[in-house]
C-alpha cells in the first residue's frame, strides 16, 4: 500500500511540474491517458532514483560535500532528464526540454511529492513501529 501511495504522490508532483514548467510536457489524447502517463512516468522516475541515483551520488560525493549539498539538485535534474529519455524510448509521451526545465521540475516534483506523501500518510507506519 505504501508503494502505491508513493507512486500517487510522485504522479501528482509530476503533474504539478508539467503544469508549472513550460519545458516539461505530456502528450496524451484524453484525461485517462494523461493519468496513466503520469503514473508510468512516476514509476520510471522511481526506478531511476532507486537504481541510478545512488551511483551518481557516490561519483559526485566530493562535489556534493564541496557545494554543501547543492550538487544534489544537479543530480536530481539529471535523473529527471534520464527519466524523460527513457520515457521517450518506451514511447511514453513525456518530455523535458533542457537542463533548466529539469532543474526547476525536479525541485517542484520533490516538494510536491513530499507534501502529498505527508498528507496521504506515506511512511507513517515506519514512524509507529
Amino acid at each position: 500500500m505504501n508503494l502505491i501511495l508513493k507512486l500517487i504522490a510522485a504522479a501528482v508532483g509530476t503533474a504539478v511540474a508539467v503544469w508549472l514548467v513550460p519545458g516539461i510536457s505530456i502528450t496524451a489524447s484524453d484525461n485517462m491517458d494523461v493519468a496513466v502517463t503520469l503514473l508510468v512516468v512516476a514509476a520510471i522516475i522511481g526506478v531511476v532514483n532507486a537504481v541510478v541515483k545512488p551511483f551518481a551520488q557516490v561519483v559526485g560525493f566530493c562535489l556534493i560535500i564541496l557545494t554543501l549539498g547543492l550538487f544534489l539538485l544537479v543530480i536530481n535534474a539529471l535523473m529527471l532528464m534520464l527519466a524523460s529519455w527513457l520515457a521517450e524510448m518506451l514511447g511514453i509521451g513525456f518530455h523535458v526540454d533542457g537542463f533548466l526545465s529539469a532543474l526547476i521540475g525536479s525541485v517542484i516534483i520533490s516538494i510536491v511529492s513530499a507534501l502529498v506523501g505527508g498528507v496521504l500518510g506515506v511512511d507513517r507506519n515506519k514512524a509507529r513501529g
